[in-house]
């Protein structure tokens, strides 16, 4: 089984040995990789849809893993009893939804080691949430995958860290790695944003502007301290 870059980059955080719930399967590509490379020891592939679930389904019986991934129909952990598995995958879903998950399958997470977390988006409102809930994250990854950036989470329980403010936003983890992809969306950030700033300036004043060119700065001086601290690291090695 062949994944993409952001689809490899989540299975390469499992653990060996792991049992996983896998909610989001779609098309199930996960589950396979897993179960083909030995790396999970099986795995329950769920999804709120059964169009997605079906296919998964068919793909599954296609590899002759049926014995060992199992499809279930589920909104998040509905259909999972705590203690079936130890790990917990939700990958190419938005931030809002990966933390609804998380927040109603407490029952069901609290039982789990580990969670690998790839959210399309508010990732920093993903990483508020973990901090607030007492994970810890205990590794990151970031892929750039036809111009999308997708940063992976490795999460487990315990005392959360200190954050800075910016690091809620690009990864303390990422950061503390210098990690290239990182570096190189926070220069395509930097480039973005000062190409908003120049048109804004362009704009008439109004009170909408105003709050607009506050907002800016704000994202600006984030963006800028994280590729400082990249930077500063890199250059001192």
């Amino acid at each position: 089984m062949e994944l993409s870059k952001r689809l490899y980059a989540v299975a390469a955080l499992v653990t060996e040995g792991a049992s996983v719930a896998d909610v989001g399967t779609d098309h199930g590509y996960i589950p396979i990789y897993l179960i083909q490379e030995k790396i999970a020891s099986r795995v329950i592939a769920m999804d709120i849809n059964k169009g997605p679930l079906e296919r998964a389904r068919i793909h599954i019986e296609e590899q002759g893993l049926s014995d060992r991934i199992e499809t279930r129909l589920s909104d998040g952990t509905q259909a999972l009893v705590p203690g079936e598995t130890d790990t917990l995958i939700t990958a190419g879903m938005g931030g809002g939804l990966v933390i609804h998950i998380l927040e109603e399958g407490k029952d069901v997470i609290n039982q789990m080691k580990t969670c690998i977390l790839q959210p399309q988006s508010e990732i920093d409102k993903v990483r508020r949430y973990l901090t607030q809930e007492h994970f810890l994250i205990v590794d990151e990854d970031m892929v750039e995958e036809d111009g999308k950036y997708y940063p992976i989470l490795k999460v487990e329980h315990g005392e959360s860290e200190t954050y800075e403010e910016y690091e809620y936003y690009y990864g303390k983890k990422l950061l503390e790695k210098k990690h290239p992809v990182l570096r190189d969306f926070l220069l395509r950030e930097c480039a973005i944003q000062e190409k908003i700033l120049k048109q804004l300036n362009k704009q008439a004043d109004s009170t909408s502007i105003q709050v607009r060119k506050a907002e800016l700065a704000e994202e600006m001086l984030r963006t800028k301290e994280a590729l400082e601290r990249i930077t500063d690291v890199h250059n001192a090695e």
